[in-house]
């Protein structure tokens, strides 16, 4: 018997279609695309989606329903996440899409968000002891602390790659100034994350795909390590990471750009991504940074195969 379903992720940055198949109980991926819509660009410090983000979103949908309907999938399940749920305009464009398309668009909180990606994460990597699970979008960032058996804390923050972009990344390559900034608005927000960090005390750090991607790659190229091809998870030696972070932070805009490892979307946003995972790893005493490949819209993958 063969179960197709289709799962939507609408995030900030990027819009994913991942369509799979349980076929006698083995999980079976049948269609992978994601296309870098940029929804929060030109709006989202405020808290709108701009005119051309919503109609680079609304005709990344209507492609994605028509390769929903060549595969004749009928259970579709979409989500939409900061960029969504923080814009005036957000409603309407999930109207617009359920007019256009017939595809209906749940718009989820953070702590839903969190708990999807934590269910994505640990079909992807073997989770022991105490862990914390990184998660930057474009609009929030997830933070999850777990072990292999349960949640313990999971909040989502309005600090999320390209928001921080917009209010801090003023200069090419990025000035000690601007990572001071980043720097002391994550110290005001994050005060709950730095007691949760001294409660847990987490030994592994999971980042879950996209910067961490990157992050991977570009180590990979720089210390000539295993190829991580068809890996749902890859751990990455932290000083490894922690150089590559610097190299990054050290590099303009036309390097970056010219650079094949790093998605044109992620060309500045990178930037302020290494600087908030700088941030992280100077106050969790993590031992070890694994990379997952697997996030949210896994994790919803899973959810609702779970109850066929």
């Amino acid at each position: 018997m063969h179960n197709q379903i289709a799962v939507l992720d609408l995030g900030t940055n990027t819009f994913h279609l991942l369509i799979a198949e349980l076929r006698d109980g083995v999980l079976n991926e049948i269609f992978l695309e994601k296309k870098h819509v940029k929804l929060g660009e030109g709006g989202i410090t405020e808290g709108r989606i701009a005119p051309a983000a919503f109609e680079r979103g609304i005709k990344a949908m209507q492609d994605f329903k028509g390769v929903i309907d060549q595969h004749n999938v009928k259970a579709v399940y979409g989500t939409g996440t900061a960029a969504l749920r923080t814009a005036a305009n957000g409603q309407e464009f999930v109207e617009q899409v359920r007019s256009l398309t017939g595809v209906s668009i749940d718009i989820i909180d953070g702590e839903r968000e969190a708990s999807l990606i934590y269910r994505g994460v640990r079909e992807a990597v073997p989770i022991q002891g105490s862990a914390l699970i990184m998660d930057i979008g474009g609009g929030s960032v997830e933070f999850i602390f777990c072990n292999e058996k349960s949640v313990q804390f999971k909040k989502s923050y309005p600090i999320g790659a390209a928001r921080l972009m917009a209010l801090f990344h003023k200069s090419d390559p990025i000035s000690t100034a601007d990572i001071n900034s980043v720097e002391t608005h994550l110290d005001d927000l994050l005060a709950d994350l730095h007691e949760s960090l001294g409660a847990y005390r987490p030994a592994t750090l999971i980042g879950s795909a996209g910067a961490f991607e990157t992050f991977a790659d570009l180590a990979i190229r720089k210390f000539s390590l295993q190829d991580r091809a068809g890996l749902s998870g890859y751990r990455i030696v932290r000083n490894q990471l922690l150089d590559v972070i610097d190299d990054i932070l050290h590099s303009t805009h036309e390097e970056r750009s010219a650079d094949d490892k790093i998605s044109p979307v992620r060309v500045d946003m990178i930037v302020t991504a290494a600087v908030l995972t700088a941030y992280i790893l100077k106050h969790a005493s993590v031992s070890e940074v694994m990379l997952s490949t697997y996030a949210l819209k896994e994790g919803l993958l899973y959810e609702k195969l779970s109850g066929w």
